[in-house]
């Protein structure tokens, strides 16, 4: 989790231990307070110290116990606070791929310039609808999720309509282990591929392969995308981190800048690509 994750926990349990101290009906020890809850005194304790997230019955719960339901709203907008940097994958994914994806979509319209680095697969503005669905299925298997596979697929390559409109750019830097990852049926990467050498020479693209015996000055970690300056997208096993301050942004600026600076551009990264094709036994 991110820094200001963690941050902004601790001050919601620092807040949670001023109303227990602060209560009204007398000052509660967190004994009392838990017995009062009907709760595991380590919860109470987890929460104080920003080691747990509460839920909103959890503030709610709180508030009342300390004898100060008006507090609630506060609580509540801190933890709002939380989720709008922390998406986890559980509740994202309760209703499947597709809202998922057509919340990015909605995202995306907005942005004019979207730089991504990709170490572990094709991003999704350059997938095939069949690498696409290779990818979804198993994310599926993982996250034991609702099986929308062909809506969640429909809806990714409809935002690829993003790269044919006026004033957009899309700057992308993959890790060459990407185009040799084996997520799908050999025949199905073979086209990605193909799909990966037609983009090179886009107007709207600008593809950097780092290829695998590159100098790195940075190792090559965590996916993430972007937008604009605004608002990177961070993606994680658990959740999606969405950050957007402006030193944090900064940061994923410098680390994206930096191994941009190993990756090779137009022919000779269609010549990596190229070899990792011919390597493919159909």
């Amino acid at each position: 989790m991110s820094t200001d994750y963690q941050r902004a926990r601790a001050e919601l349990g620092r807040r949670l231990r001023e109303l227990r101290l602060e209560s009204p009906g007398g000052r509660l020890t967190g004994t009392e307070l838990a017995e009062r809850l009907g709760w595991p005194q380590s919860k109470i304790s987890k929460l104080e110290n920003g080691r747990q997230t509460p839920t909103d019955g959890d503030l709610r719960a709180w508030a009342d116990a300390t004898h100060q339901s008006g507090a609630f709203d506060e609580l509540s907008a801190r933890l709002k606070g939380l989720d709008s940097h922390v998406r986890s994958w559980r509740r994202q994914l309760a209703g499947g791929h597709r809202p998922v994806q057509e919340t990015w979509n909605s995202l995306i319209a907005e942005s004019r310039t979207m730089h991504m680095w990709e170490n572990s697969t094709v991003c999704g503005l350059l997938q095939t609808a069949d690498y696409a669905r290779s990818v979804f299925e198993r994310y599926e298997e993982l996250r034991r999720s609702p099986r929308d596979t062909e809506d969640a697929v429909r809806a990714r390559i409809k935002l690829q309509e993003w790269l044919y409109r006026p004033g957009k750019r899309l700057e992308v830097v993959m890790w060459e282990g990407v185009l040799w990852a084996q997520l799908c049926p050999p025949d199905v990467l073979m086209a990605q591929l193909d799909r990966l050498l037609g983009v090179v020479g886009m107007d709207t693209v600008h593809l950097g392969i780092v290829p695998l015996d590159a100098a790195l000055r940075l190792p090559p970690a965590n996916s993430f995308c972007m937008l604009d300056g605004r608002l990177v997208v961070v993606e994680d096993w658990h959740a999606e981190l969405w950050l957007d301050d402006a030193e944090t942004i900064a940061l994923y600026r410098r680390v994206w800048d930096t191994l941009a600076e190993s990756a090779v551009y137009g022919t000779e990264a269609q010549q990596v690509i190229a070899r990792v094709r011919r390597s493919i036994k159909v």
